[in-house]
């Protein structure tokens, strides 16, 4: 149990990896506008909340996450020249570790919103129970 946790972790951590090292490639002018639009478009379709098979049919909602997206990633990959996906690679590993302290701050951002928001909703609740005990 804990190996496959820790094979679904470094696995998840690599996918991460050459999601950014595909989106710099796409950026690169050297790869060619079929690899640009394939990329687009498969990138798009991930992000986007409306899927082919909606997710809440039991099983078969999500085999275009398992399926679909992963195949597309793997086809862009190989439409993009070997240089540009090396050179892609190497600057989303440099990326990462700046991208990780810039995400625990986004974290740390959105919890003390959470926390803000809370305060004021209980802060509210309390001056209407007020209002309408007194």
């Amino acid at each position: 149990m804990k190996r496959s946790l820790q094979d679904l972790k470094s696995h998840a951590q690599m996918l991460r990896r050459e999601t950014c090292a595909l989106s710099i490639a796409l950026h690169d002018p050297r790869t060619p506008w079929y690899a640009k639009a394939l990329t687009t478009l498969v990138l798009a379709y991930a992000l986007s909340p409306i899927d082919l098979i909606p997710d809440f049919i039991p099983v078969f909602g999500y085999l275009d996450d398992v399926l679909i997206v992963p195949l597309g990633v793997a086809l862009a990959m190989k439409m993009i020249p070997a240089e540009v996906m090396y050179e892609a690679r190497n600057k989303a590993a440099q990326n990462q570790a700046k991208s990780t302290v810039l995400g625990r701050i986004g974290m740390v951002v959105v919890i003390l919103i959470w926390i803000l928001v809370l305060t004021w909703l209980i802060w509210q609740l309390y001056r209407l129970l007020s209002t309408i005990k007194g």
